[in-house]
């Protein structure tokens, strides 16, 4: 199958790994939502402990970090490599700051003893933000290990399936955050 008739871009093999990583999050997401439903007074409670203005700056480094990795699978379709692995190391400083940010936020919630056990309602803050974190780092590595490739000269104009495949895990990451950040941060 030719690059222009391919369902989706990037290697099939992605795809399935996004798929069962949406998957889980979906499962997750469902979950919370039920027992929040049967502890609204608690969640709203505990929700305004959260910081919104980190959480929506974090937002705004994904979909940027986001934009740079959809230029770089852009400009490599052009052939133009090294604005290729230059927009996958602007995604990852975006990757870094919200890494920073998150992490912070954790150090804050940790040092005033709040952890898995708190509550009903830190117990999904996190988990689930922890898990996204992580996902965040395994995306940023991907990305890393992409923009080295760029750099050593691995994709061009007619080799560019690992860029798109890293961009695509990237995007998924970006897409739980947007549903996440809504989810635990502003929806009461």
């Amino acid at each position: 199958m030719s690059e222009k008739t391919k369902l989706l871009p990037g290697d099939f093999a992605i795809w399935i790994f996004i798929f069962a990583e949406l998957t889980v999050f979906a499962i997750y997401f469902v979950i919370y939502a039920v027992v929040r439903m049967q502890n609204v007074e608690m969640f709203n409670h505990f929700q305004l402990t959260l910081n919104r203005e980190t959480g929506a700056i974090n937002t705004i480094l994904l979909i940027t970090g986001s934009y740079f990795v959809v230029k770089s699978v852009d400009v490599i379709k052009q052939n133009k490599i090294k604005e290729c692995y230059k927009f996958l190391y602007w995604a990852l400083v975006c990757g870094c700051v919200f890494v920073v940010i998150k992490s912070y936020e954790f150090y804050m919630k940790f040092s005033v003893g709040i952890g898995l056990d708190t509550n009903t309602f830190y117990m999904f803050y996190l988990s689930l933000t922890l898990f996204h974190y992580f996902h965040v780092i395994l995306g940023m590595a991907i990305l890393l290990a992409i923009a080295i490739k760029a750099q050593r000269g691995s994709y061009d104009s007619n080799n560019y399936t690992g860029v798109e495949s890293g961009a695509s895990y990237w995007h998924m990451v970006d897409l739980v955050w947007i549903i996440l950040f809504p989810l635990i941060y502003i929806i009461r």
